[in-house]
């Protein structure tokens, strides 16, 4: 049975992954992105003098990626709160051997739960549609290895596939990989929740209804999608390429945090 996270003074956070927690497509200003990392971070600093942040996470990146370049380098900060979302790439790719994801996964928390107060695990969202019918029966494998992983090592799972609200399009960018900012916004809430926070919104609440776009306006949206973003992605597939190659982390040292304007 997962434990529920009940400190809310922690001085320190390491998240690491992929394009969901490097923050993706949540654009600021200068061009970088914040997404829900850096908005959990920002908050977390208002509450604790000193709060010192770091962020591992690049594009991209599959499980065992993830295994090799980040875990290490998370478990020597001795960060209060470690977050691991990943997993999710591998399961869309045309072959995987799902074993071997579990394998990694818990080989990542079995490292990650001795070397922090409290290690945060995922259920990831995902948009609804015909790509997430898809691959759901890998999704929820995923899922159900995450929750057994949490059980036996205490790390806390928050739940972001189950409730509706983050599968509605809408939530989504039009690169239909990506939340929008509100999307990582809710997904900062719903962590701030799970470690033990008062909650400042409901981030569960389902957008209001509105009235679907016309035929004309979704094929133009399909046309746009996958010549912008479906076809490079499938590209780099074909090729063993990744989004991430050579880039480095987004946060790479356990540094004091204040959050970026904007």
């Amino acid at each position: 049975m997962q434990k529920n996270a009940n400190h809310t003074s922690y001085s320190s956070l390491v998240t690491i992954g992929d394009s969901f927690t490097e923050g993706m497509s949540d654009l600021l200003p200068d061009g970088s992105y914040r997404g829900w990392a850096d908005v959990l971070a920002g908050r977390m600093a208002a509450r604790s003098p000193g709060f010192r942040y770091a962020n591992l996470a690049v594009r991209g990146k599959l499980i065992g990626q993830i295994v090799d370049e980040q875990v290490d380098v998370a478990t020597a900060m001795g960060a209060d709160v470690i977050t691991l979302v990943g997993g999710l790439n591998d399961t869309l790719r045309p072959k995987v051997d799902m074993g071997r994801v579990r394998g990694l996964l818990e080989e990542a928390v079995e490292k990650l739960a001795p070397a922090c107060e409290q290690l945060v695990l995922m259920r990831s969202p995902g948009r609804n549609g015909p790509v997430m019918e898809r691959f759901r029966p890998r999704m929820e494998e995923l899922f159900a290895c995450i929750d057994d992983l949490a059980a036996r090592h205490g790390a806390v799972v928050v739940d972001l596939y189950g409730p509706p609200a983050l599968g509605d399009p809408r939530m989504w960018d039009v690169d239909r990989l990506h939340l929008t900012a509100e999307g990582h916004r809710r997904v900062a809430e719903a962590v701030w929740q799970a470690l033990g926070h008062e909650p400042e919104g409901d981030w569960q609440s389902v957008l209001p209804p509105t009235a679907p776009p016309g035929w004309g306006t979704r094929r133009l949206a399909d046309v746009r999608f996958a010549k912008q973003h479906l076809v490079p992605w499938i590209g780099r597939r074909l090729t063993g390429r990744s989004s991430g190659d050579g880039r480095p982390a987004k946060r790479a040292e356990l540094l004091p945090y204040e959050a970026p304007r904007g």
